[in-house]
């Protein structure tokens, strides 16, 4: 071999090894990108696939760029009952997007609220100053639309939660949507009772002025009826003579009704107290479907008293905002509403719907709730 075709030879190869060496740095540096990972979720029945599924794309997406630091913060009405296993999602999301921020609420509740509402609006306030990104926020009422438009106003985006609140600037709203939760609670019940005619007893909201008991209500009534079934909606009594007042009402609403009560619905949580009817007016046999998890309602179920329940995603809802605020802040907004389009009732609300839980199974409904965390 020549010395000059030596010498090509000697630099062909060392340009071979620059180039593998090039390629190899290329590839190190890929997998050294930091991607977001999501911790398993254990397999169950009850495992909303269509949620996980969202969740799983929007990572996909969002990890198609570099990663960039952001913070944010979720407010919550309160930290305990309701909203524990909501702080619990929101703290897990957080955690495995690696983002800076706090899941803040009151300890306990105070019977007035208004203390709560100036304290989320100073933590609105505080955090946009501070540079958060995203506001995950629980909202009482419209006292807090000012301090959600003012954090919009700053760039900052708003994600509610639990409550909604429209009027305000607020980018997305997560979490049950009422009238679509009463419907289904009403499709679960038509599936338990005799052909019509019939009254079903709804133990529910006839008030306007609680718009979110009220849209539940309207759900339901509007699917019995629509069956064939008189809708009877007998107003729950969340303060006053407790369980025995209302079940006092019931039962004289029940003895009166023409056609007779052939079906008992119940829409918050204190649902049990529909059972607790049935037996008063002589009639424990009547199906009752009822809504949210208390212990009490929970015995019944065990009895065989009751036969189904809904439940509040809670877990999800709080699980849900902080990688929709991420996704926000690293692909857009419009681009996170498509990928949460199956999900977006319209163009501002995501519902997370409601879990079905028959009464035979409410065990292993525990179980599934003890699996991620989020015991009620």
């Amino acid at each position: 071999m020549t010395r000059i075709r030596r010498r090509w030879m000697t630099a062909f190869v060392l340009a071979l090894m620059t180039a593998a060496c090039e390629a190899s740095q290329e590839v190190d540096e890929e997998e050294e990108v930091a991607r977001i990972t999501r911790a398993p979720t254990p397999a169950s029945e009850f495992i909303p696939v269509e949620l996980e599924a969202t969740v799983d794309n929007l990572v996909a997406r969002i990890n198609e760029n570099e990663l960039q630091p952001m913070q944010m913060i979720v407010l919550l009405k309160n930290l305990g009952a309701f909203f524990t296993p909501i702080a619990t999602g929101a703290s897990r999301a957080m955690g495995e997007l690696g983002v800076t921020g706090n899941v803040l609420g009151p300890t306990e509740q105070s019977d007035d609220s208004s203390s709560t509402q100036e304290l989320q609006n100073k933590q609105m306030a505080e955090a946009t100053a501070n540079g958060a990104r995203g506001i995950g926020v629980s909202p009482f009422n419209d006292v807090n639309a000012a301090a959600i438009d003012e954090a919009s106003a700053m760039g900052v985006h708003v994600v509610t939660f639990d409550t909604d609140l429209a009027s305000s600037k607020r980018s997305i709203y997560v979490g049950m949507l009422n009238r679509s939760a009463g419907e289904t609670a009403g499709k679960t019940l038509l599936d338990m009772l005799p052909p019509p005619p019939g009254t079903v007893m709804i133990h529910g909201n006839v008030g306007a002025d609680w718009v979110d008991g009220y849209e539940r209500t309207q759900g339901a009534q509007g699917v019995l009826a629509a069956a064939g079934y008189t809708p009877l909606v007998s107003q729950v009594y969340f303060f006053g003579g407790g369980d025995a007042e209302d079940v006092a009402w019931m039962k004289s609403q029940m003895d009166a009704a023409d056609p007779p009560v052939v079906g008992i619905l119940g829409l918050f949580n204190l649902s049990y107290r529909c059972a607790m009817a049935a037996e008063a007016v002589g009639k424990p046999e009547l199906p009752v479907v009822a809504f949210d998890f208390d212990p009490k309602t929970v015995d019944y179920m065990r009895q065989g008293r009751i036969k189904a329940t809904h439940i509040q995603r809670q877990y999800y809802e709080g699980y849900l905002v902080p990688y929709i605020l991420y996704g926000i802040n690293s692909i857009g907004l419009d681009a996170t509403k498509a990928i949460l389009a199956p999900q977006m009732f319209d163009e501002a609300r995501f519902n997370i719907g409601v879990d079905v839980v028959p009464g035979d199974k409410v065990d292993a409904y525990n179980d599934f709730l003890d699996s991620i965390g989020a015991t009620q």
